[in-house]
C-alpha cells in the first residue's frame, strides 16, 4: 500500500462503513456464481464449528501492569519542547515522513533521543536488515537504562524470531505479543487448526503502528518494521507515509499504547516462546547487532547525517516542525477483546464526520479500498454536492493482497458512474535517485501502495494505519491523527497529485459505447472499463487490468466467488 518536498532538510539526518449482507449478489454475479459462494459458506461454517483450541488467559502469566512516563517528567526532549509548547498552546508539532530514508532515520534518531522510555507497537516487525538496525537501536537504548516496551501483533510473529527473544531477556526490555494464536503452538499444524477453528478471533488483528520516546515524541502512520517499508528491499517497495509528532498529542498516543500493553490479549513473549537462552546469548546478539550496524548502516542510509542530538535540534527550531491543532483517534482493544456488531470505530467515525463539512475536495490514499454499497453511496453524496472525490489505490498488478482487489473491483463501475475519479497504482515506478533514497513515488523495484491518508479541502489531513475497507472498520484496530493545517494538508495533496500522474498510475474510466461495441464485435473480453496512461509520450489504453497476468486475474475471480466480504 512511498519525493522531495522542497522544504527544510530532514533534521534527523545525523476497517466505519455500513455492513452489506454477504449473501447479496455482487454486481454482475450469475446464479451459478452465487451458488458457488453458498457452497463455500457451508464448508467454512463446518470448519468453524470444529473443536476449538484453547489457551490460558494472559492474566495467568507474570505480566506486570506498566504505564507511560509522566508527561511532566524532566527529560531532554521534554525540556526542549516546553518553551515551544508555551508559544503554541493547544497545538502539537507535526512533520510528514514521505521517504523510506526519512522514516528510518527518524526512528533511529528517536531511539537515540530516548532517555527514560521507548515504546513500540507494530503489526509487523521483521528481523531483516532494517529490522536489525532498529532492534539494535532499541537494545542500545536499554543498555543506557531506557525502559523498552515492544508490542507486536501475533499474525506475523514467528517463534523463530531469535533476536527479539534474546532481547527479551534484557532486564530493561519486555516484549509482548497481541492476540496470540500461533506463537503459543508447538507445530505448524496446530497453528493451521487455530486458523480454521478460531477464525473470528484469528482474523481480528492489532494494525496500529507507533513508536514513542519519553512520552514526548511519536511516529505514527502506515509503516511496519521491515525492509520493504524503508526502501531497502531489492524486490518490493511499499510506498508509505508516516508523521513525526511532538507535544500534547503524544500523551494521547502513549495512553493508547498503555491500553493495549495492559490488555487481556497482550501475552508476555517469555510465556509463548519455546526457546531457551542463557546470559551469553544476549551478549552474542548485542555483538551481532553491532556488527550489522557497522556493515549496513551506511548502505541503508540509516545513519543520521546530523550528529546534533534531537533535543537540541528541536530547541533550536531546526526540525521544520509545523505546530497545528491535532486530534488523535484510536480503536479500543475491546474491538478485539469483546467483538460486537454495535462497535463504531472512532478513527472511521471521525473521518465520516469531517466529510460532512467538505466543500471542494476529498482525496483518498488507501492501498486496500473496499467501499461496499454504503461507501459508494457516501462518496456519491459528496460528488452530488460538487465535491471532487479522487481515489488512489493499488492496481491488480501492484497489490500485495489479491483478495482485497476482488472486493474492490465490483465497485469501480458504480463509483465512476457517480463521478468519483479512480487511479490505480502501477507495479513498476519511474527511476528515482537511487535506492534506498527513493521517495513516496520512485525507484524501479516492484512497488505497491501502502500509505493511508485522506485530505479534505486541502486543509485537513487524516493519516494513520486505517484503510477504507471493512477490515479497518470492523475487524482490525486502527489509529489516526487528524491535522488541521493547510500547509501539511497541501503537502499531502501534492504527494497525491504526483501519485496519480500517468507515470505512476493508471486512470480508470468507463468504457465508451464505441469501445464496448468494438470489443463485442471482435469477441474480446469486456470489463466495462478502460485504463489509460502515457508510455513514451503516447496515450495508451487497456481494456482489462493492465500487467496483472493470468494468475492474479484467476485468483481475483476465485475470491469473488467466496463469501469473504467482511474479511477484506
Amino acid at each position: 500500500m512511498s519525493e522531495s518536498r522542497g522544504k527544510s532538510k530532514a533534521a534527523w539526518r545525523d476497517g466505519n462503513h455500513g455492513d452489506i449482507d454477504p449473501r447479496a449478489p455482487k454486481p454482475g454475479f450469475s446464479a451459478a456464481a452465487r451458488r458457488a459462494r453458498d457452497i463455500a459458506a457451508v464448508l467454512l461454517t463446518a470448519a468453524l464449528v470444529a473443536a476449538c483450541a484453547t489457551r490460558p488467559p494472559a492474566t495467568a502469566f507474570d505480566r506486570p501492569v506498566s504505564h507511560a512516563l509522566p508527561a511532566s517528567e524532566s527529560t531532554p526532549l521534554a525540556n526542549a519542547l516546553a518553551p515551544l509548547e508555551k508559544k503554541h498552546p493547544d497545538r502539537s508539532a507535526v512533520r510528514l515522513l514521505p521517504t523510506g530514508t526519512d522514516a528510518l532515520q527518524a526512528r533511529i534518531a528517536l531511539a537515540r533521543a530516548a532517555t527514560k522510555t521507548l515504546d513500540m507497537q507494530y503489526y509487523i516487525a521483521e528481523e531483516d536488515n532494517t529490522g536489525k538496525l532498529l532492534l539494535g537501536a532499541a537494545l542500545y537504548a536499554a543498555d543506557r537504562g531506557v525502559r523498552v516496551r515492544m508490542l507486536v501483533d501475533d499474525l506475523n510473529f514467528k517463534d523463530i524470531d531469535r533476536i527479539m527473544a534474546a532481547l527479551n531477556t534484557h532486564d530493561k526490555i519486555e516484549i509482548r505479543v497481541f492476540n496470540p494464536f500461533g506463537s503459543a503452538q508447538s507445530s505448524f499444524s496446530e497453528r493451521t487448526q487455530n486458523f480454521f477453528t478460531n477464525l473470528g478471533h484469528f482474523t481480528r488483528r492489532m494494525h496500529n503502528k507507533a513508536m514513542i520516546a519519553d512520552n514526548q515524541i511519536a511516529i505514527v502512520g502506515g509503516r511496519n518494521l521491515g525492509d520493504e517499508y524503508f526502501s531497502a528491499s531489492p524486490t518490493l517497495q511499499f510506498r508509505d507515509l508516516d508523521v513525526f509528532a511532538a507535544g500534547p498529542v503524544t500523551q494521547q498516543i502513549s495512553a493508547s499504547f498503555d491500553d493495549y500493553w495492559n490488555s487481556s490479549l497482550s501475552y508476555p513473549l517469555r510465556a509463548l516462546n519455546k526457546q531457551k537462552f542463557d546470559p551469553s546469548e544476549l551478549d552474542k546478539t548485542r555483538d551481532d547487532l553491532r556488527a550489522h550496524w557497522r556493515a549496513q548502516a551506511d548502505p541503508l542510509n540509516a545513519k543520521p547525517l546530523n550528529a546534533t542530538p534531537l533535543a537540541q535540534q528541536i530547541s533550536r527550531e531546526e526540525m521544520g516542525l509545523v505546530w497545528a491543532p491535532t486530534e488523535f483517534w484510536v480503536d479500543s482493544p475491546s474491538k478485539i477483546e469483546h467483538p460486537s456488531d454495535d462497535y463504531k470505530s472512532p478513527p472511521m467515525t471521525r473521518l465520516v464526520d469531517l466529510l460532512k463539512d467538505a466543500q471542494s475536495e476529498f482525496l483518498i490514499l488507501s492501498p486496500y479500498f473496499v467501499p461496499h454499497d454504503a461507501g459508494v453511496k457516501a462518496l456519491a453524496a459528496l460528488t452530488k454536492r460538487r465535491v471532487r472525490v479522487a481515489v488512489l489505490t493499488n492496481s491488480l498488478a501492484a497489490t500485495d493482497a489479491v483478495a482485497v482487489q476482488a472486493g474492490y473491483a465490483p465497485y469501480r463501475i458504480p463509483l465512476l458512474r457517480n463521478g468519483v475519479e479512480l487511479y490505480e497504482f502501477k507495479p513498476i515506478q519511474a527511476e528515482g535517485e537511487g535506492s534506498p533514497r527513493v521517495g513516496l513515488f520512485g525507484s524501479r523495484s516492484r512497488a505497491s501502495l501502502h500509505a493511508k491518508a485522506y485530505v479534505i479541502d486541502r486543509s485537513i489531513l487524516v493519516i494513520g494505519s486505517m484503510n477504507l475497507d471493512p477490515r479497518s472498520a470492523k475487524l482490525n484496530t486502527e489509529l489516526a491523527l487528524v491535522i488541521h493545517d493547510k500547509a501539511i494538508a497541501d503537502e499531502a495533496a501534492q504527494l497525491f497529485e504526483h501519485g496519480v500522474s500517468p507515470k505512476t498510475s493508471w486512470r480508470v474510466e468507463l468504457a465508451s459505447a464505441a469501445v464496448t461495441e468494438e470489443l463485442r464485435r471482435t469477441g474480446a473480453p469486456q470489463s466495462g472499463l478502460v485504463w489509460t496512461t502515457e508510455e513514451d509520450g503516447q496515450l495508451v489504453t487497456y481494456n482489462f487490468d493492465p500487467e496483472a497476468g493470468f494468475y492474479r486475474n484467476a485468483m481475483t475471480g476465485l475470491f469473488m466467488l467466496l463469501p469473504v466480504d467482511k474479511q477484506l
